[in-house]
């Protein structure tokens, strides 16, 4: 994993330095649940499992649509299937939603955001 920040011209960039059951690292700070990471700022997510995702669980993402193209839906363990319910009030806003499992969403994310894509990743943390 990346173990570094990124500096662009808004600031510190928010970068996935690790994660395991129930905890992301992110940018030095441990959060010991699911989180929404945007590029400049981490806030909790309140999804245990795949199951638990729904149009209204992203509301913290619709708020600041404008600046998001892709978002990394880390579904757990596994990749798992989006439903058009998932998918159409994104694509709505015009953001395309990306399933994989957390692991490769993290690493992803990071990736994208080195190269100053639009990218938020929704991360559901492993079970423990």
């Amino acid at each position: 994993m990346v173990s570094e920040t990124k500096s662009g011209s808004a600031g510190a960039y928010q970068v996935v330095e690790g994660y395991g059951p129930g905890r992301f690292r992110i940018s030095g700070n441990v959060h010991e649940h699911s989180v929404l990471v945007f590029a400049e700022r981490t806030v909790p997510w309140n999804v245990k499992s795949f199951a638990d995702v729904t149009p209204d669980s992203f509301a913290d993402v619709m708020s600041v649509a404008e600046d998001i193209e892709i978002l990394l839906l880390g579904c757990g363990e596994r990749m798992e299937l989006v439903p058009q319910s998932l998918r159409g009030p994104l694509r709505a806003k015009g953001i395309v939603i990306e399933p994989m499992d957390s692991g490769a969403a993290a690493r992803t994310f990071n990736l994208l955001l080195s190269e100053d894509r639009k990218v938020a990743a929704a991360l559901i943390a492993l079970p423990e």
